[in-house]
């Protein structure tokens, strides 16, 4: 299905200096249920304890100390999107995950996340995320990146729950499918030249 026209974005990294940005995007609640992008970055029981103020807390502390977890999208100077991406290592949660498990021994980025306004959804701007993502990492010396979408088994997914973002969008952006350990989660990577 065509996605509908996308809007003119520009993209930037998560600093201390658009810290405002992302808090505006992800409203006073913290996007989904207080995780403020917390998720991967912790055990499950850390996570629990901190929905909210403290995962708030947790991510401005990694933006603070000069960490780039991930990239803010703009339209019309406002925000409108988040992807977090970053090493692999940086994702906890990831690195313990039996169905999302290291397919090989490959310095990887990893992209666990996406939030967009709900104003924006369905109008191709994971896809342009993920191209901002593939130009960043090349940036950054990055060889490897990964992410690990859904593919729902039925029907369509709420958007809400489709936090790792929806396989096509990935195919879209260039990105094939490695390995699946589980039905609807494939891990799929970019190789950059």
């Amino acid at each position: 299905m065509p996605h509908k026209t996308t809007p003119k974005l520009r993209f930037e990294p998560l600093t201390k200096e658009n810290w405002g940005d992302f808090v505006t995007l992800f409203g006073e609640k913290g996007a989904s249920g207080g995780c403020w992008c917390m998720w991967w970055r912790l055990k499950r029981s850390e996570f629990e304890k901190n929905k909210g103020k403290r995962n708030k807390e947790a991510m401005q502390s990694i933006v603070s100390s000069g960490e780039i977890p991930g990239l803010l999208a703009y339209a019309d100077g406002k925000p409108v999107g988040w992807c977090s991406v970053a090493p692999r290592e940086k994702f906890s949660s990831l690195e313990r995950s039996r169905v999302l498990k290291r397919i090989d021994d490959k310095p990887v980025w990893s992209i666990v996340c996406f939030f967009i306004d709900k104003r924006y959804r369905n109008k191709g701007v994971s896809v342009k995320l993920l191209s901002a993502c593939i130009k960043y990492v090349k940036e950054k010396g990055g060889k490897v990146l990964e992410g690990y979408p859904v593919e729902p088994k039925k029907g369509r997914m709420p958007d809400v729950f489709a936090w790792t973002g929806f396989s096509n969008a990935f195919k879209d952006a260039g990105f094939v499918e490695c390995s699946r350990h589980s039905e609807p989660r494939p891990i799929m990577r970019y190789y950059i030249d």
